[in-house]
């Protein structure tokens, strides 16, 4: 059965994010090819990662989605050299919301499934009925099969949707039998978010926990590089590739309050 916590036993488990796709909102473009996609997950390991989730689908605002077909052409090439070059220990995840995608992904020695669109798929939540698949489910929004990219500033945006949406998705993994041991849950940072339903999202994760739809141990945060963290320092022009420090203290923050699980672009290294 697969265990999230078998991976936190000497220090946090950091997700290295590898994004091979043309158009990704940090990267796009970087690592399509398989040569740069094994260069760069071998560096974020060397760096302390303990998974490396593999994405062929920009889900950047305003991406238009790839098709099933498109997007397993962009990654069947990579797994497998992947799979043969890095250390056996450490487990690979596809970042995926295609059934097709992630069962082909398995065949191939992928360990846990990232579904942006929180397993909303029937077809997709049954294969975690195999309790040796690890998963990831994020609470997301697609509007008009394009994800959302609402006004960042709005002032008037209701929050209290975003977390209605947070406990809906923790009902439907407990009706599916789908337990925090198995999967992690992912607030969403940035998907269908306003800024200031950003920052509740981010008030929650430190001052209530005890009052989130799933153990706050048991959460994946998916901050790095957002626009959230430019906001906050007061650098809202900063561009993403140049937010790794902002990651950093966001996380070294995240960890003092007991979160183990960091989805990243770069390791954040400290003192």
């Amino acid at each position: 059965m697969f265990d999230w916590a078998s991976l936190i036993k000497s220090g946090p488990c950091y997700i290295g994010i590898l994004n091979c796709t043309p158009d990704s909102f940090s990267d796009g473009g970087q690592f399509v090819e398989p040569t740069a996609a094994l260069h760069q997950a071998l560096r974020l390991v060397e760096d302390g990662a303990k998974v490396i989730d593999v994405g062929a689908e920009s889900t950047r605002p305003g991406a238009r989605p790839t098709s099933e077909a498109e997007e397993w052409s962009r990654i069947e090439k990579i797994l497998p050299v992947l799979r043969h070059e890095l250390p056996a220990q450490t487990l690979l995840s596809i970042d995926t919301r295609h059934a097709s995608t992630a069962r082909r992904a398995l065949d191939l020695g992928v360990a846990i499934l990232n579904d942006v669109t929180g397993f909303s798929d029937s077809k997709m939540l049954h294969l975690l009925c195999d309790k040796s698949i690890g998963a990831i489910a994020m609470r997301s929004t697609v509007v008009n099969n394009t994800f959302s990219m609402p006004p960042y500033a709005d002032p008037r945006s209701d929050i209290s949707g975003k977390f209605d949406e947070l406990f809906s998705l923790s009902a439907r993994l407990q009706a599916a039998s789908v337990n925090p041991q198995q999967c992690l849950m992912d607030m969403g940072f940035g998907f269908g978010t306003t800024y200031r339903e950003d920052a509740a999202l981010w008030d929650q994760l430190i001052y209530h926990k005890t009052e989130l739809a799933w153990p706050h141990s048991r959460f994946c945060i998916g901050i790095s590089r957002k626009r959230l963290l430019a906001w906050r320092s007061e650098q809202p022009d900063l561009p993403p590739e140049q937010r790794d420090a902002l990651t950093r203290e966001a996380v070294s923050i995240l960890l003092s309050e007991g979160y183990r699980f960091f989805r990243v672009h770069a390791v954040p290294r400290y003192p």
